[in-house]
């Protein structure tokens, strides 16, 4: 029994993966490495040209007056809503109950920076106009995620943004974006990424997730933000001796993939409409409005997990390394795609999800 195989080593050992870009792995740092100029001098406590040209570039592609290298989101985040609510006076942010920053981060905005969120929103949907218009608290800032990772990558019509930037404005509250994917939205918004930060105060956004690079956070917004940002990073322990191992392959795979995403997006709608067709199995959303969506599957994880790898050891093609439970009768996953969705053959594709289908419905007749 212990021998036997799991989902994850059997995804490991297929020929083709749908979700992604790449295995992280050391070839990755490898192959960026091996294309820069050695004698380019490491960044030092936040100096330097490396981390200086990348700062710059990202935040003229944000359309913000500067932008800060961060090592991680968590800490770019946290130390948003502190500025924020440190120039209000007010110890208060609100975001959606799925945010980051409540259901990951071990409570760490009450602890460290003793600020309360308001949580807006029902948990199944992203965070409304009326949802901002009916707060009774008032508070310094309002945090939105584009796109909304934990309901499948939602995300609100671009008028309801306008609405709650020039609502927020208005009431003297800031805007701050969690735009960890916030290029996998560009494609459905047909807006460019200045254009839809001009509606926020500040911006985050993860150098690693659709971008592809190792690890890191920009956090972008006027010169008096960034500048305070920059303290607190020290503050934080954010201020590594060099962070170049970060940052140039962050600059790498964003100059690589930043027209890349219209393509995963199409890809995204074609993956979803192949699930959509198999038994059992709705996405959310049902199309999707950026590259990621989630897949539901009407069977618990206890059997869903050994269909996946049978599929994983016939076909040769990964779907997923996981799985994990909405209760007694259901369960899911996350699709997210990048590079690696182009190199799987039509017909392989086609394939895997006979052979899911057929799985799928074999399971849910018994």
């Amino acid at each position: 029994m212990g021998d036997q195989k799991t989902l994850l080593q059997a995804f490991n050992q297929t020929t083709y993966q749908v979700a992604g870009h790449s295995k992280r792995d050391i070839r990755q740092l490898q192959r960026i490495f091996q294309e820069v100029d050695g004698d380019l001098a490491a960044d030092v406590y936040g100096s330097g040209e490396v981390i200086d040209n990348f700062q710059n570039k990202m935040a003229k592609y944000l359309g913000k007056e500067s932008a800060v290298f961060f090592p991680s989101g968590t800490m770019a985040q946290q130390i948003a809503m502190r500025i924020w609510c440190d120039a209000k006076g007010i110890r208060k942010v609100a975001y959606h109950p799925l945010c980051h920053l409540e259901i990951h981060e071990e409570d760490g905005l009450r602890k460290l920076h003793q600020i309360e969120p308001v949580l807006l929103a029902d948990k199944d949907r992203v965070i409304s106009l009326a949802d901002v218009l009916g707060m009774n608290e008032e508070i310094a800032c309002l945090l939105l995620e584009l796109p909304q990772r934990e309901i499948g990558g939602q995300l609100p019509p671009y008028e309801e943004l306008e609405a709650i930037s020039h609502y927020c404005r208005e009431k003297g509250i800031r805007l701050h974006m969690d735009g960890a994917r916030l290029l996998e939205t560009l494609p459905y918004y047909q807006k460019t990424a200045a254009e839809v930060c001009a509606l926020f105060d500040s911006v985050y956004i993860s150098v690693y997730k659709g971008i592809g690079g190792i690890a890191g956070a920009i956090l972008a917004g006027d010169a008096a933000f960034t500048k305070e940002a920059i303290v607190w990073k020290r503050r934080h322990g954010g201020d590594l001796i060099s962070l170049y191992p970060y940052i140039i392959p962050a600059d790498v795979c964003f100059e690589a993939r930043k027209d890349k995403f219209a393509e995963y997006y199409e890809q995204a709608k074609e993956l979803a409409g192949l699930y959509n067709q198999c038994h059992g199995i709705s996405t959310r959303p049902p199309v999707p409005v950026s590259n990621m969506f989630h897949v539901h599957i009407s069977l618990p994880k206890e059997r869903l997990e050994p269909i996946l790898l049978a599929v994983c050891e016939e076909t040769g093609v990964g779907l997923s390394h996981y799985v994990r439970e909405v209760d007694e009768a259901t369960s899911y996953y996350e699709v997210s795609l990048g590079d690696r969705y182009a190199t799987i053959p039509k017909e392989k594709l086609q394939n895997v999800f006979q052979v899911l289908d057929q799985k799928l419905r074999e399971a849910l007749q018994a």
